[in-house]
């Protein structure tokens, strides 16, 4: 006996009345239940197909829109709802940056019980769209299709060069454009699917790892030069010469040609030997008088034009005199480092991958920075008494940690050792907020900045000035 379907739920006339965590909208049931619900803007009313009930929440998607929202807006993008990225292009740029602000200043008061803040109305980025440097795209031998596709008696086209189905790793949705990086970032993967299809190249099989054109990764620095690396899964010399030299002939914009023969089990880079083919190893990027070299495994912000601005908010924040002791903690390859180095005394950077610390030593010797330092290790286990001790007791810490946020022990230290200035950058407001609860003793909040680094998503970056509470004390 077959197992019973259990009976769909339908909620009718639900107001989506704020957005949640991750894109999702947030509504109430009649008796006061929550519910979270994908697919639909703050403001929409919606008949719900629920497909996960809770004893305190239920989870649902849109099944019609009644009454679309004042805010709701038709999506630029032909994959949006399908691909995954750009959760918000349905909802209006104005709003996104409300609620983007909205997050940060519920995670404050909710989470780390912060009232009264005086927090600065969120910078909104000068580019809603084709604002990132850096994507990174799929060959597959298994291109999603539609339902239609599928019900479809028609023999389609199965290879793809695209982004990955969210929860489906084994489908590769096929891009006709993408609106996230600047021309000619689609001709390039364009002509790269034209010519491996014309020219019978193998699709990456992700299931039986087999095949040859495994992925391709655009780079692009703001002066309108790029990089390509293609991942081929074995080497086949002729053929992966003749579709390089392609690209290289094609497109004068790429001045940086790379490879990598790849036969592991995943796509990561950085266990991984990169060939150059044509052109220089790197691109160039410029900030203010300082040139970064980005090479590719090099760690740079994705929206570079929107990074100038958080780090001059940051820069802002410290209100560096000249000869203070700065710690920058979870460093990357050194920007925010190098960016405040000129009105500091010193510099210390600590990061836990060795590649960007490379980097940032290179960048600080080819900008004639010789006030910054940089060291290697698990922010954790480094940033002990030891350390403090042979670098010198920091003014003031600029942290700028992972989603995780900072580890309660680098918390419990940065406390012990009581700078006068925290300045905590962060990619999610729940965990900084956390974290700064946890400091709310000794430091006080005096300044917050919300910054919009990925429009068309809800991701919001947030900076945060703390500073020493001289008699411990809130008075």
């Amino acid at each position: 006996m077959g197992r019973r379907r259990k009976k769909e739920i339908i909620l009718e006339g639900i107001e989506a009345l704020r957005a949640g965590a991750k894109g999702v909208s947030i509504g109430k049931t009649n008796d006061g239940k929550t519910v979270l619900i994908k697919g639909a803007v703050p403001g929409d009313v919606v008949n719900v197909s629920v497909y996960k009930k809770k004893s305190s929440y239920l989870e649902g998607r849109v099944l019609e829109i009644v009454k679309p929202s004042p805010d709701r807006v038709q999506p630029l993008c032909e994959h949006f709802g399908v691909c995954g990225g750009c959760s918000w292009q349905d909802l209006n740029y104005v709003a996104q940056l409300k609620w983007k602000q909205n997050e940060v200043e519920n995670n404050l008061l909710r989470i780390g019980g912060f009232e009264k803040l005086d927090i600065q109305l969120i910078l909104g980025s000068a580019k809603e769209y084709f604002y990132r440097n850096k994507l990174e795209f799929s060959f597959s031998n298994a291109r999603w299709l539609t339902a239609q596709e599928i019900q479809s008696e028609e023999v389609f086209e199965r290879n793809a060069l695209g982004f990955h189905i969210p929860g489906q790793w084994s489908k590769v949705l096929d891009i006709h454009q993408c609106h996230l990086q600047p021309k000619p970032s689609n001709s390039i993967r364009l002509e790269a699917r034209k010519y491996a299809l014309e020219n019978g190249y193998e699709f990456f099989d992700l299931k039986n790892r087999e095949g040859f054109l495994r992925t391709m990764m655009i780079r692009n620095n703001r002066k309108g030069e790029f990089m390509v690396l293609v991942q081929f899964f074995k080497e086949d010399k002729p053929r992966r010469e003749a579709f390089l030299e392609h690209l290289k002939n094609k497109f004068t914009e790429i001045v940086s040609l790379l490879y990598a023969i790849n036969s592991k089990g995943n796509d990561s880079l950085y266990d991984l030997e990169i060939q150059l083919y044509a052109g220089q190893d790197f691109l160039m990027e410029e900030m203010e008088d300082l040139q970064f070299k980005i090479g590719p495994k090099s760690f740079y912000q994705t929206n570079p034009e929107q990074a100038y601005e958080l780090y001059k908010i940051v820069r802002n924040f410290a209100d560096l005199k000249g000869g203070e002791t700065v710690y920058d903690l979870y460093t990357g390859t050194g920007t925010i480092a190098q960016f405040v180095a000129k009105k500091a005394g010193k510099v210390v950077g600590v990061e836990a991958v060795q590649e960007a610390i490379d980097a940032a030593k290179a960048n600080a010797e080819a900008n004639g920075i010789v006030n910054c330092s940089f060291y290697c290790g698990d922010m954790k286990e480094i940033f002990d008494d030891a350390f403090i001790s042979e670098n010198g007791n920091p003014d003031i810490i600029i942290t700028d940690p992972p989603r995780d946020g900072m580890h309660k022990s680098v918390v419990e230290t940065i406390l012990r050792i009581a700078p006068e200035k925290v300045v905590y950058v962060s990619c999610n407001s729940a965990t900084q907020a956390r974290d700064l609860a946890l400091m709310k003793s000794h430091y006080k909040i005096t300044k917050v900045r919300p910054v919009d680094m990925f429009p068309q998503t809800a991701h919001v970056e947030n900076v945060v000035l703390l500073e020493r509470i001289s008699d411990n004390s809130m008075d």
